[in-house]
């Protein structure tokens, strides 16, 4: 039954709660806050930020978390600029979005915040959809979601503001999910999987790298399987860090981020199994993590090249899971165990030694950051959800141990700085019965400090962890190496405890290791969130910063 008197705002906000969104993040303006305003009506927890690119990060990290399509809007013009490194990075790491923008009044024949639209969200490498029509809205929207589903690209849509008050004739709404085709994962064809299990039996020296594709098709225990089948080693990829905690031959992170064990094991490889990973720049660390390996990819779409240089040797085209538990199904009864391969001693040092012995001279007011993260790994509970934020500081803490990938968030394919306190509340309103801990550099926390603010008033549990060394870590680094003037990447340290009491939050400066025990006894018996201001050396330098740009000088 048609029903009257329902203006376009309030239709595609309707559609939006039928798409079963339930968590929102916006900063409101002209052209979004009637539609914000009536689906924060409709039952959305919304989630109103300081600053546009914040609430697309959020969405960002919501969705990773919850396997949701995340949802948030912004008004027209600056609204939608602000938010195109967000929108980048969300393109590049496939995470499905939907994000409501206004446009300029279609009506005006001008408009102080009229901007083409559509170029930016392209040159972003998103999906633009203009709703122009009233008549075609609803479909667009739906259109919208099941874009953003099965292509897991990022989606705007964009309504001008004073086609958003148009009334508009009420009809069904057809969710996304009804449009959906039932899809069943990839299998691989049998003579695929015979050329693979003929290269698996023909190694003696194999690893299996799982990414975020093993991650979301379910593959570990096909992987541990496969692994313990052939006597293999196990790693990931940082997104997936974690996956294989529990595993006595985990090696951890593959790439520029692996521990010095791990990089041992990856010499002496014949054979890599890559399963649902990409085998970006970083994970192959430049090509120069496995030199003599064959490479065997398993992915539902082997592009062969990847980022300037060949992907793999050999492809088994197939969803993560499937493909691998076909290998095993192959493998069965004729596999042998690599004796002398896996070796106990690799894995006692993978978990125990710290991925980087490298000595530097600390500053006598300052905490080398190696041990800051082992005390903090040592006292916060294996179950909290840990976000690594981005920059020089963040290779210390992707090696905090016994963490499973359900609570390690990263999110790292554009290398923007200024998005762990985003991330982190994200991830906060996505697991609110969780605490969530954001461990990040002074640089990328001071971009949005803003959103301290934002985390008090949304009452989010969040514990912020600042590894303050007084500048942008990567660039002083960098400059050093190439004897430069480092005076433009130096801030000093100031008291960023201080700051976050400023925003209302709990903040202290931590500069002893033997102070986060009770630091974190406080937090435990408190409520809301707090900030931890932690003096680290800018004189300790990481693995990975050293072999990028080794002295010049």
């Amino acid at each position: 039954m048609k029903e009257q008197g329902t203006r376009l705002y309030e239709a595609l906000a309707e559609a939006f709660a039928a798409e079963g969104v339930t968590e929102h993040f916006t900063l409101l303006g002209d052209g979004n806050m009637h539609w914000s305003s009536r689906l924060a009506e409709l039952g959305a927890r919304t989630f109103y930020v300081r600053h546009e690119h914040c609430a697309c990060a959020m969405a960002m990290s919501y969705a990773n978390a919850t396997a949701k399509v995340g949802v948030a809007s912004v008004t027209c013009g600056p609204g939608l600029t602000q938010i195109m490194t967000a929108l980048t990075t969300a393109v590049r790491a496939e995470i499905p979005l939907v994000i409501f923008a206004g446009e300029s009044p279609l009506g005006s024949a001008w408009y102080n915040q009229w901007v083409e639209q559509l170029p930016f969200v392209q040159a972003c490498g998103a999906h633009y959809v203009a709703v122009h029509d009233p008549d075609l809205a609803l479909a667009k929207v739906a259109g919208a979601f099941l874009h953003a589903r099965l292509r897991r690209q990022p989606v705007v849509l964009g309504v001008p503001m004073d086609l958003q008050q148009k009334p508009v004739v009420r009809t069904a709404y057809m969710p996304s999910a009804a449009l959906a085709p039932a899809v069943e994962p990839v299998r691989p064809g049998a003579q695929a999987v015979e050329r693979a299990a003929e290269v698996v039996g023909a190694a003696e020296r194999i690893v299996i790298v799982a990414g975020r594709g093993a991650v979301r098709s379910g593959a570990r225990d096909a992987c541990v399987e496969l692994a313990d089948l052939c006597g293999a080693y196990l790693a990931t990829t940082l997104p997936a860090r974690g996956l294989f905690h529990d595993h006595p031959f985990d090696l951890g992170v593959t790439g520029g981020f692996s521990a010095d064990a791990a990089r041992e094991v990856f010499a002496d490889a014949d054979l890599v199994i890559a399963v649902g990973a990409r085998l970006a720049h970083h994970t192959v660390d430049g090509g120069k993590l496995f030199p003599s390996a064959h490479v065997l990819q398993v992915d539902t779409n082997p592009t062969g090249y990847q980022q300037g240089r060949k992907a793999a040797d050999s492809y088994l085209m197939a969803d993560a899971k499937a493909g691998i538990r076909a290998l095993v199904e192959s493998l069965r009864g004729s596999a042998r165990g690599r004796e002398g391969w896996r070796d106990p001693s690799v894995s006692r040092r993978v978990r125990s030694e710290w991925p980087d012995k490298e000595a530097f001279a600390v500053e006598e007011v300052a905490l080398d950051p190696r041990a800051v993260i082992a005390e903090l790994d040592r006292v916060l509970p294996k179950g909290w959800e840990m976000v690594n934020g981005s920059g020089h500081s963040s290779y210390y803490s992707a090696h905090m141990h016994g963490r499973s990938v359900e609570n390690f968030h990263t999110i790292r394919e554009f290398g923007a700085i200024g998005n762990g306190l985003s991330y982190g509340m994200g991830v906060a309103a996505a697991r609110p019965d969780n605490v969530v801990v954001v461990i990040d550099g002074d640089g990328g926390a001071l971009m949005h400090v803003q959103e301290l603010e934002t985390i008090r008033r949304h009452k989010l549990r969040m514990l912020v962890c600042v590894l303050n060394d007084g500048a942008y870590g990567s660039e002083i680094h960098k400059l050093r190496a190439d004897g430069l003037d480092e005076s433009g990447a130096v801030f000093g340290r100031g008291d960023i405890g201080a700051v976050s009491r400023g925003f209302g939050l709990r903040g202290q400066v931590i500069g002893r290791l033997e102070d986060f025990g009770k630091a974190l006894d406080a937090f435990a018996s408190s409520e809301g969130a707090a900030l931890w201001d932690i003096p680290i050396s800018a004189n300790v330098v990481s693995p990975v910063m050293r072999k990028a740009h080794p002295k010049k000088h």
